[in-house]
């Protein structure tokens, strides 16, 4: 009769990612999960090929976890940018490891889809994509500033963030005709 399994490989990435947040990428060897999950770290390359390979499962754990909140937030673009506020904020080394790492090009779609859907509501299929960018890099922008401790000159953070971000959505959501490239640019 088999042994029965001592652990899963959800229980490995959800063990990963709670190392992750705990104590940053270097935290995350194989060891450290084996000892977190209750087995002997070999017994790990049984259901993961290596560290890497563990880092690229958590960075898809965590795309979908982003995917998920993105979705459920709905097609207001003021709320998407929060809920991607929040989750740097509640998962900051995870929400770096999303940016930092080579995550499955179609979980990132899934990921972008409820920011292009709000998008195109705005703007228009034609020119979803790039304010998707828009949002998107400014928001990215900010919180890795604001998760690096980068703004020293004190101000209340969520004021600044709801400025840019009033801003950021008031400029896609104005009169598109009065935003022109100019000729040959």
């Amino acid at each position: 009769m088999p042994t029965p399994e001592r652990t899963s490989l959800a229980e490995i990435v959800a063990q990963a990612a709670r190392l992750l947040e705990s104590g940053g990428p270097t935290a995350v060897t194989m060891q450290a999960v084996a000892a977190a999950v209750g087995v002997k770290a070999p017994s790990l390359y049984k259901r993961v090929r290596d560290r890497e390979a563990l880092l690229g499962l958590v960075g898809v754990a965590t795309a979908d976890d982003l995917t998920r909140r993105l979705t459920d937030a709905g097609g207001d673009l003021a709320e998407l940018l929060t809920v991607f506020r929040r989750f740097g904020q509640e998962r900051p080394e995870a929400f770096r490891l999303l940016f930092a790492s080579s995550i499955d090009p179609e979980r990132l779609a899934a990921t972008s889809e409820p920011v292009l859907r709000a998008t195109a509501a705005v703007v228009g299929p034609d020119r979803a994509l790039d304010a998707a960018r828009l949002l998107t890099s400014w928001a990215l922008g900010f919180i890795t500033m604001e998760l690096t401790g980068a703004f020293r000159l004190g101000g209340d953070l969520d004021e600044a963030f709801a400025y840019g971000m009033r801003h950021i959505v008031g400029s896609l959501t104005s009169d598109q005709d009065a935003v022109r490239p100019a000729q040959g640019s």
